[in-house]
């Protein structure tokens, strides 16, 4: 169930993970990565910014993974409308 504040949370997760509204997961994985080798505790990192890390990256993650795509003929038109445009007149 997504909570009023779900577009806040995300938010603050990109604001966390310093990353831009438009991500891949490999972008996502890789800033990731990059974040917690500079802030893990067994790096000489904070405790605390290593969990809003990790919370941001799990909120993020799961986002991306749960984000159901569809790839009907009606939703690649909404995404390509000239092709169905084009479509409808015989050439």
């Amino acid at each position: 169930m997504i909570r009023k504040d779900s577009f806040e949370q995300i938010s603050n997760a990109l604001e966390i993970l310093e990353l831009p509204t438009f991500i891949s997961s490999k972008e996502l994985k890789d800033r990731y990565k990059l974040l917690a080798g500079k802030n893990h505790p067994d790096m000489g990192g904070d405790v605390s910014k290593m969990a809003k890390i990790n919370s941001a990256y799990t909120l993020l993650r799961n986002y991306m993974d749960n984000f159901k795509f569809s790839f009907s003929k009606d939703e690649v038109y909404k995404q390509f409308p000239q092709d169905d445009y084009a479509s409808r007149f015989r050439f």
